[in-house]
């Protein structure tokens, strides 16, 4: 799938969009925005003449990169988690339309609204700590865990039962994957060993977003405008993603600002708890940092191989699969043999 809309694609994006508004649409401009190694994202202007959409629109259309990943939801189930977590309340774009026809550009899309901001994280964390941003952040995180089992509507089936157990069920998954892998990577092994000693019980569950990091989101003027990225949505305790929004490796090397690199954890987890109403477990954000550190770990390793033995070779991939030795080290730093299950305030 080329990484460009070539004009092909636009003319038959043009017809289907006007069967959809019922109206004559034209396209005024159309670019590839950066980033999504997973996904592709297209800034698309649009005028519509009459119809359901009257006027002019600033929309993102998002479709499979070369790089899809298979652990990765479809963009038919990540349309469907975006207008639930539209629903609760969740600052994500809104979501417009969603075409599964694939002979338009050649696989599934969907179409949202733009949202102005940005999400670079180098960039993000070179502004000085906003506790009020921080809060916001959290806020909206504790939005999207509303969302459960018991309250999501038909339209989440696809992510299955929720697992009994959260935790083992993690530890196991990510065992097998290092399984697979052809060569040792003993820093991992240990850390799945030290997470499986050190599991939480099973508490309460609640949709994740599990990507809830700096580089996932989008802000302008110092304001939340957009979370991004759902496509590895699904069902895990709610410090899941309190772990993988405060892990190091998601910190862009400012190990003094635990949240997301861009403010401290006092900020985050009052925003949290004032809006989901339950109380940040420091012992169990622990125990899903350090689980953060070796998925990341295990993934880096799976891109790495996916340029030097798959064929893909994109910049992208290539710099993800360097990364896996500085998670290593972090990993065996927060589980050294004689410490248990720490309060996470390092």
């Amino acid at each position: 799938m080329s990484g460009n809309l070539s004009a092909d694609h636009l003319a038959r994006l043009i017809e289907w969009l006007t069967a959809q508004a019922g109206a004559a649409v034209e396209i005024i401009s159309t670019n590839r925005l950066s980033g999504g190694a997973i996904q592709e994202n297209h800034r698309l202007e649009i005028s519509v003449a009459g119809g359901d959409w009257p006027g002019h629109h600033d929309l993102v259309l998002r479709r499979d990169a070369q790089s899809a990943v298979a652990t990765s939801h479809s963009r038919a189930e990540e349309y469907a988690l975006l207008k639930a977590a539209h629903k609760a309340g969740v600052t994500v774009p809104a979501p417009c339309v969603l075409c599964t026809d694939e002979s338009i550009l050649g696989g599934p899309f969907f179409i949202m609204h733009r949202v102005a901001g940005e999400a670079r994280g180098g960039r993000l964390i070179k502004s000085p700590p906003d506790a009020a941003l921080v809060r916001e952040i959290g806020a909206d995180l504790a939005r999207i865990h509303t969302i459960t089992p018991t309250t999501a509507g038909s339209e989440l089936e696809f992510l299955g039962a929720p697992p009994a157990d959260p935790a083992r069920a993690a530890v196991a998954q990510y065992r097998a994957y290092l399984d697979v892998l052809p060569d040792p990577h003993p820093a991992v092994e240990w850390g799945l060993s030290w997470l499986a000693e050190h599991a939480p019980a099973p508490g309460e569950i609640v949709l994740c977003h599990r990507d809830f990091r700096t580089g996932n989101y989008m802000v302008r003027d110092g304001r939340l405008t957009g979370i991004l990225d759902w496509e590895f949505a699904g069902w895990s305790d709610p410090h899941e993603d309190i772990g993988w929004f405060c892990a190091m490796c998601w910190r862009f090397g400012q190990r003094d600002k635990p949240a997301g690199g861009i403010g401290s954890r006092a900020a985050f987890y009052r925003g949290y708890e004032r809006v989901s109403g339950r109380k940040v477990d420091p012992k169990r954000v622990y125990f899903w940092e350090v689980f953060a550190h070796i998925r990341w770990a295990i993934i880096a390793v799976q891109q790495g191989h996916r340029f030097l033995k798959g064929g893909e070779r994109t910049l992208d991939i290539v710099l993800t699969g360097r990364r896996p030795a500085e998670v290593e080290y972090e990993i065996l730093r927060m589980t050294p043999p004689d410490m248990g299950l720490v309060d996470a305030v390092y």
